[in-house]
């Protein structure tokens, strides 16, 4: 397990609060930002980062993320890129855990092991593996818990009672829960139906719950932070990197943070 991980959620929960989880896509939008982009989400009030590895077919990411992607990849930006994002972020002060979000491709091509040890001396904690189920990622699984490093898996609404204990055990520091079916930056976090959604967890597993999709705004972040332990924002992120000049980009990651966590 990530030691990072691990003391961060347990600092959040001393404090009484949610944690607030920011993602950004690796080089997007130039790999040049990057860098200040991660210290500027920290700045901001971002307690764990995830970040996206760029993929040629982001199936879980809706058309913001999804272009994020593609601009990062048509500049080269590769999973070797992002473990050295992170390297020089953490020789420039960052202290926040990073989550390493992707898909299983580009993992298998770098190699399992080299991966898991490569990304624990870069200073990356854990990994989000979109398509790799825990009962098909047993290699992984096993290489990153050689390197006190944490899968995060992901449960759906629509994932069964009986499938939850399974994703849940290969989970070591937090889950992610998916708020709706769809694609990130798509229908909008339905508070309502959350508590019932969260509890069927809750029932299978004592760990933390991160909740990602559909949370846009401060209202977003206060309403599903009374409910979960995290709450993830990664499309609206990247909109504000969108809507900034080219020149303050970090700046406008570290205000646009601040706005949605009252920081």
């Amino acid at each position: 397990m990530s030691q990072r991980l691990k003391d961060t959620f347990a600092r959040g929960k001393a404090e009484g609060r949610a944690l607030f989880i920011g993602y950004v896509t690796g080089g997007y939008p130039e790999a040049a930002d990057c860098v200040p982009i991660l210290l500027a989400l920290e700045a901001g009030g971002t307690d764990v980062i995830e970040m996206g590895v760029p993929f040629t077919d982001p199936l879980a990411d809706g058309a913001t993320v999804q272009h994020a992607n593609h601009i990062a990849i048509e500049h080269g930006v590769t999973l070797a890129d992002c473990l050295g994002f992170v390297r020089e972020a953490r020789a420039r002060g960052l202290k926040a855990p990073v989550a390493l979000m992707g898909y299983h491709n580009p993992i298998l091509a770098y190699g399992e092991e080299r991966l898991a040890r490569d990304a624990r001396a870069a200073g990356v904690d854990g990994f989000i593996v979109v398509d790799l189920p825990p009962d098909e990622g047993a290699t992984f699984l096993a290489a990153l818990r050689a390197n006190d490093l944490s899968l995060v898996p992901l449960i759906a609404p629509t994932t069964t009672d009986e499938r939850i204990p399974l994703l849940a055990a290969a989970a070591d520091a937090f889950i992610y829960c998916v708020s709706v079916t769809g694609t990130t930056g798509g229908a909008h976090v339905d508070v309502d139906t959350l508590p019932a959604f969260l509890n069927r967890i809750r029932a299978k597993s004592d760990l933390p719950l991160g909740v990602g999709f559909g949370i846009n705004t401060r209202a977003d972040v206060e309403a599903v932070g009374k409910l979960a332990d995290a709450v993830i924002i990664g499309s609206a992120i990247i909109r504000a990197i969108d809507a900034a000049d080219p020149q303050d980009r970090a700046r406008g990651v570290r205000e646009f943070v601040e706005d949605v966590t009252g920081h």
